[in-house]
């Protein structure tokens, strides 16, 4: 089992797991109930501040995960060599040679607008399953959830006109996740990154244009910048030209010179740092048909910024603080055990019992969410849908430009107390008459201490 690389591969997925989720299984065989059916419900009790809303994504990566549910042999014996098993049930290693994921998954389609308290997906199944796949359900969703709420939040700050590039391979937290944070950042309605892999693995075409690098060594091997673009763009004549290493507003007026006596093609160039601003209005009077890009840390908040103060942008490059950041707390609850109802009762923890369904009707002011259990009948369109049923998948991978599509959409239809940057407003979802019985039926029923 040993690799300095931790690389992850397919076949390792059943082992990326936090080390209780195992023991809890083990113990579920030998008290005789980890075939006992569970449901499991993922969900955030509050969202990240300053969200008011947040986009669901990662479901193609659970449902990935879950049809390669499985255990070798080489893995079990990697586990059982660890000693920690040591007084763990025989069953318990019948049960993981034999593994697979046979039980039914509920969840939102990609790209689907959330609030506190509704789930992003739902797993019905043995309870040993459904224990184990805990933690890898909450790494895919909870990263990819943030990605994407934070690209919607910044498409809604730049306007659909903008073009939006995501840059942030370098900063994301592993290479595992610079290619979620790519995935879910396309899906949420950017326009292009620039990592390859992602791109090419995506069916999409990577987007960049160069580093400062480029022109101080071609600068000082060749001459000066203007020799360093014209090398560059020998080869890219396409390529946006980064021209703020050294004088921006001196460098525009150099490419306008060049393009006033020579053809000369030139799409964009790009600003990573200064007043972008001034610069941006400077730029646009020197080279008015050519777009302008920035980068350098910019966020939702900095774009917001940069347009009401009559910056001429046309296109954002975003990074750092796309890919970090205050992560999504999302849970993983049970909510259900061969039939009977549960509940969590802890201070700020609060849990619903039961299997719920999430109930939407109307858009903007009007705007209303009810969480009701599945057999509620209420109004509203229900947006939980059965994606996997006794293991097998009832539909293939949506493409991106759908979910892009649906997610503005969604974001579009919002309150806008929900959609503002600065202390939005969170819609809160009315529970249902039902849930609210069986919530009160249950905590009768929760130990007292």
């Amino acid at each position: 089992m040993r690799d300095s690389a931790l690389l992850l591969a397919p076949q390792d997925y059943s082992l990326l797991t936090d080390l209780y989720q195992l023991t809890m299984t083990a113990c579920y065989v030998g008290e005789g109930v980890a075939q006992r059916p569970a449901s499991f419900e993922l969900f955030a009790r509050r969202l990240p501040d300053p969200f008011g809303y947040l986009v669901a994504m990662g479901l193609a990566q659970a449902l990935e995960y879950l049809e390669q549910f499985r255990f070798s042999a080489e893995q079990i014996a990697a586990l059982q060599a660890t000693g920690i098993f040591d007084h763990a049930p025989a069953e318990f290693w019948d049960l993981l040679a034999g593994a697979k994921f046979t039980g039914d998954l509920w969840a939102v389609p990609e790209g689907t607008i959330l609030f506190a308290n509704e789930p992003l997906l739902r797993v019905e199944a043995p309870l040993w399953q459904a224990q184990l796949v805990e933690t890898y359900l909450l790494n895919a969703l909870n990263y990819q959830s943030l990605i994407a709420t934070k690209s919607a939040r910044m498409r809604d700050a730049a306007g659909d006109e903008a073009t939006l590039l995501e840059f942030g391979t370098r900063r994301a937290f592993s290479p595992q996740a610079s290619l979620w944070a790519a995935r879910a950042a396309l899906a949420a309605g950017m326009n292009a990154t620039s990592n390859v892999l992602a791109a090419l693995k995506l069916g999409q075409k990577p987007s960049g244009t160069m580093a400062h690098a480029l022109v101080m060594a071609l600068s000082a091997l060749e001459g000066d910048e203007e020799q360093a673009f014209r090398a560059f763009h020998r080869y890219f004549p396409a390529a946006p030209l980064l021209i703020d290493t050294y004088d921006s507003i001196a460098a525009a007026k150099q490419l306008a010179k060049r393009r006033a006596t020579e053809d000369m093609p030139l799409n964009a160039v790009r600003l990573d740092s200064g007043d972008l601003v001034s610069q941006s209005q400077q730029i646009r009077q020197l080279l008015p048909d050519v777009q302008i890009v920035a980068s350098g840390d910019l966020d939702e908040f900095e774009i917001q910024r940069l347009r009401q103060a009559g910056a001429l942008i046309d296109a954002y490059g975003l990074g750092t603080k796309l890919v970090t950041g205050a992560p999504v707390n999302g849970v993983y609850k049970l909510v259900e055990i061969d039939g009977i109802p549960v509940m969590k009762e802890s201070r700020d923890k609060l849990t619903y019992p039961g299997r719920k369904q999430i109930f939407r009707q109307g858009s903007g002011e009007t705007l209303h969410d009810r969480l009701g259990l599945m057999d509620d009948t209420t109004d509203g369109k229900p947006l939980l849908r059965l994606m996997m049923q006794q293991g097998n998948r009832l539909q293939p991978d949506e493409d991106l430009a759908s979910i892009a599509e649906r997610c503005r959409s969604a974001v579009i239809q919002l309150p806008a107390a929900c959609r503002q940057l600065d202390q939005p407003t969170p819609l809160v979802a009315e529970l249902s008459p039902a849930l609210q019985s069986l919530t009160r039926q249950t905590q009768r029923l929760v130990p007292a201490l």
